[in-house]
């Protein structure tokens, strides 16, 4: 058999000190070791698991009348029911909504204690604190984007199962249509032409295989905000440089704004085999179901975390000055730096976060029963015992003194400052954002209502029995941008109210047409519909559901200038 030369058709510049390059290395002994490099990290170090006994009740044992092919003894098979999966699933999904783990609720209160947190980041996470509170009632969920229910699960070789994928669906249906969780999901009818689904189906169920007697879950929720803060960035071996990678992280991460609602959890990925797995990577380490990963690399491609590294970006992202959302220190509670492998001529990196609805929860079940992780149930042992006072003078603004007097108030506000809003405010997102363009290509004017009152883009969950409102926390602002200066110039849309940062042209919309953005805070959704909402009516659009233009009346609305009407633009210095 012929071999082909690498050589051939060029001089050959090997000699005997310098080998050919092209000779291949002698390839090592197989090991096992090999096989899953981030098999030493899964399932993480997520404290303490309740059981819960009505469902261990459905699975059995049986003789499968088999044997192993390793030592040749009979093998049991543990047969897990559908409605163990179907009632394991609705029981996560509907958990964490309410609930938080206790390590994150306890990273809120550090900020209360830090001397250094501005009195900014004091006051965020005061609300997210009290929204905590608030959700844990199980009435409204913490966050009105009760997101995408994603389900990891891994089924061992011994287990006995069968129509999984339709359990978990059906359990995630169970969880958003029995409870005030909104419906997010959309289908698309034509490539442009979409509807809802109206369930938040479907969801997004990946189920692995594994050896033994087990089955382990990880269920997520994710909320668009933090999903759309999930980067990748190809680049190459020349990245892998102490200064060249820090620097580069630091760019890519202060680019990623307050619209996902920080605190943040930050998770970067170096390497990977794949992009898929360099931002599954990413996903797994926000949650941090990758936290049992050892600190060191070997010859085999194991992953591994780099605690100097998170260290070092964490103090970075101090002195960043964006802080938890309105400046300070805290834009990120903790980051997660996992390094893969990968392919010689590719180093891609992955960047994302878990933001302030930090919902996910592990779940297992095994031959002694099935079980589900602790959440915290009592988040009001972290609220401080008094009031806190932090020095900062809040300005009550009345959004029923008229537009012109609203705006003449708020124009003589600088950037930074904190407004209590109370009167009526009209709710308009993307899908009603994109018809009032249209009505305005079509007739030349807007609706009186974008004219004569403040624009709040958000969507509300379902409305619980006995409340005024379902959880209504601010959207993204960015992505309306496109249609600022547009309504400005019909003198619509001058005041807005959401969550993170605007673009530029933005900024200078507001400067040309002397508007105003307003930031809420990002993240306590029932906090909001629970103290500060008073009415809530559908004026346009009905057909939209939650996306339809509603009226609402607001009592001591928090908010904060963010772009004044000068263009001037608090994360100007941060974002770009």
């Amino acid at each position: 058999m012929m071999r082909c030369n690498p050589c051939d058709g060029s001089k050959c510049l090997a000699t005997q000190a310098s080998p050919c390059v092209a000779k291949p290395a002698e390839a090592p002994i197989f090991d096992e070791r090999f096989v899953d490099p981030l098999k030493a990290g899964k399932a993480g170090s997520c404290g303490e698991f309740d059981r819960l006994d009505d469902l261990s009740g459905l699975i059995s044992h049986v003789d499968s009348g088999l044997k192993s092919p390793v030592d040749n003894k009979a093998v049991k098979m543990l047969v897990v029911p559908p409605e163990v999966i179907q009632g394991l699933t609705e029981r996560a999904f509907v958990e964490i909504m309410h609930f938080l783990r206790t390590e994150h609720l306890a990273q809120l209160r550090k900020i209360l204690d830090d001397p250094e947190a501005s009195n900014n980041d004091r006051f965020v996470a005061m609300q997210l604190l009290k929204n905590a509170c608030v959700a844990s009632g199980k009435i409204l969920p913490g966050c009105q984007d009760t997101g995408t229910a994603i389900v990891l699960g891994k089924r061992g070789n011994r287990i006995f199962s069968e129509k999984d994928e339709a359990a978990i669906a059906k359990g995630v249906y169970n969880a958003y249509v029995k409870s005030k969780f909104r419906y997010s999901q959309m289908s698309p009818v034509t490539m442009f032409e979409e509807v809802s689904t109206k369930c938040n189906l479907p969801a997004q169920i990946e189920l692995y295989s594994k050896e033994g007697a087990s089955y382990d879950f990880l269920f997520i929720a994710k909320g668009g905000g933090s999903a759309n803060k999930t980067f990748l960035y190809q680049q190459t071996k020349a990245v892998l440089n102490p200064k060249v990678l820090l620097e580069f992280l630091m760019e890519q991460i202060k680019t990623i704004g307050t619209s996902a609602c920080p605190p943040y959890h930050l998770a970067v990925v170096i390497g990977g085999l794949s992009a898929e797995m360099t931002l599954k990577t990413v996903k797994l380490a926000s949650c941090k179901y990758l936290d049992g990963l050892p600190t060191e690399g070997t010859n085999f491609g194991t992953a591994f975390r780099d605690l100097q590294l998170e260290q070092q970006l964490l103090e970075n992202t101090r002195t960043l000055g964006i802080g938890a959302q309105f400046g300070g220190k805290y834009f990120c509670h903790d980051v997660r730096v996992v390094r893969l492998p990968r392919h010689g001529a590719s180093c891609p990196i992955g960047i994302g976060v878990s933001c302030s609805a930090d919902r996910q929860i592990m779940a297992k079940i095994d031959e002694s029963g099935v079980y589900i992780e602790r959440l915290e149930h009592d988040p009001a042992q972290f609220l401080p015992n008094i009031e806190e006072t932090d020095g900062t003078q809040e300005v009550h603004v009345n959004l029923d003194a008229g537009i012109k007097k609203v705006l003449e108030q708020i124009r003589q506000y600088p950037i930074k400052q904190r407004v209590l809003l109370s009167g009526t405010v009209i709710v308009a997102r993307d899908i009603a954002h994109a018809r009032l363009s249209q009505i305005l290509d079509e007739t030349g004017d807007l609706p009186a209502y974008v004219k004569e009152y403040p624009i709040y883009y958000a969507g509300p969950a379902k409305k619980p029995d006995g409340f005024v409102s379902g959880s209504f926390g601010p959207t993204t602002a960015g992505r309306m941008d496109s249609y600022a200066a547009k309504f400005m110039e019909k003198g619509a849309s001058l005041i807005t109210l959401a969550k993170g940062n605007r673009s530029r042209a933005f900024a200078n919309a507001c400067k040309k047409y002397k508007g105003i953005y307003l930031g809420s805070v990002g993240g306590p959704a029932a906090l909001i519909a629970k103290d500060c909402i008073t009415s809530v009516e559908v004026i346009d659009f009905p057909d939209l559901g939650m996306e339809a233009v509603h009226k609402i009346t607001v009592k001591d609305f928090p908010a904060f200038v963010v772009v004044d009407a000068q263009g001037n633009d608090f994360y100007q210095e941060w974002c770009g």
